[in-house]
């Protein structure tokens, strides 16, 4: 059990640093909801939303992970990404 604890305590760090780059990314997000509000730009942009699931489908084979697990888990950030921005154009959350 005792090398089972420290696996844990592995996996935790490496969660705070997952979640620390998490909240760098959502800050940039919420950079870009301001810049679309202030210059009329669409929230959506379908051939970014592309981009970045291909690519980082790519990034995370190189890394050893199912690239299908990697467009999920984007494609959940992006969502949540565009909701954030949604509510930032919107003038919900400035």
């Amino acid at each position: 059990m005792e090398e089972l604890q420290v696996f844990r305590q592995k996996i935790d760090a490496l969660d705070d640093r997952i979640l620390a780059l998490l909240g760098e990314r959502y800050e940039v997000v919420r950079e870009v909801g301001q810049l679309k509000r202030r210059e009329g730009i669409a929230l959506v942009q379908e051939g970014r939303v592309d981009e970045v699931l291909t690519r980082c489908a790519g990034v995370g084979e190189i890394n050893g992970l199912d690239p299908a697990f990697v467009r999920l888990l984007y494609r959940l950030m992006i969502d949540h990404a565009h909701e954030v921005e949604r509510r930032i154009i919107e003038g919900a959350d400035s």
